[in-house]
């Protein structure tokens, strides 16, 4: 089997460490290509106004200075000699769960092997306060993280489709399970945006600092973690609203 991994957080980032430690559990054709820095929310951008710089640290380890879907483009068709078996985005230094997936290049970087008809499966590594920076623990990541892909690795998958997979903020001896649920929603009009002034004295704005309002909906990837288990939700790329079609043919006779 042959495995390329990536991530959004970074070529250095502790994440991409615990996610190739796991991915050894079951093969040594490993290859990295990954940003060169952290390119949270990034979401499914492509870098079109610059160029981008490839650099290479090692036989199967190389940089990307651009996003994690430059990373994914130029890891398929610059670095490898063949396509892989699965790509491995991850593992994430916080949660990717509900409408958050639309944003981050965790999940990104997955939704381009997925485009180009790889196996794909985002990881990400949930939280419990802000502020962690590099302290953020993986304990639950790595001690499930095999147990998690295994059955990943082969279970049929329609085309573009992608596994997107979220351990909770717990100790590995405190996850209570797996469990495969549909993504949850959450409630944005309870976010916040923090405002500053820089030292010059002109205002800044921050995103994101404090927590959004979940909705714990059933059988949701919110309510898995809020519950101890680690989320597996399948995505796809279709986002066509089917149900509407007809009433909007209607209206166009």
């Amino acid at each position: 089997m042959r495995i390329l991994l990536t991530n959004d957080d970074g070529i250095h980032a502790p994440g991409l460490e615990v996610l190739e430690a796991i991915a050894r559990e079951f093969t040594d054709d490993i290859w990295i290509c990954a940003p060169s820095e952290e390119q949270s929310g990034a979401g499914h951008s492509l870098t079109l106004t610059r160029p981008v710089r490839l650099r290479r640290h090692d036989e199967r380890r190389f940089s990307v200075t651009g996003t994690p879907t430059d990373a994914v483009t130029l890891g398929l068709r610059k670095v490898m000699d063949g396509p892989p078996d699965v790509i491995l985005s991850g593992v994430n230094r916080g949660a990717n769960l509900a409408d958050d997936v639309t944003y981050s290049g965790t999940v990104s970087a997955a939704i381009e092997g997925a485009l180009a008809g790889i196996r794909a499966i985002a990881l990400s590594q949930v939280y419990a306060s802000e502020g962690m920076g590099d302290s953020v623990p993986f304990d639950a990541a790595r001690a499930w993280g095999a147990k998690v892909l295994a059955p990943l690795l082969d279970v049929p998958l329609p085309k573009r489709t992608l596994v997107n997979v979220n351990f909770p903020a717990l100790p590995a001896d405190r996850i209570r399970g797996i469990r495969a649920v549909r993504q949850g929603f959450h409630d944005y009009s309870r976010g916040t945006v923090v405002e500053g002034r820089d030292p010059r004295g002109y205002p800044y704005y921050w995103f994101g600092l404090e927590a959004i309002e979940h909705t714990l909906d059933h059988g949701t990837d919110l309510e898995a973690i809020a519950d101890g288990y680690i989320a597996v939700t399948p995505l796809q790329l279709d986002l066509t609203h089917h149900s509407s079609l007809g009433a909007l043919a209607d209206r166009y006779g």
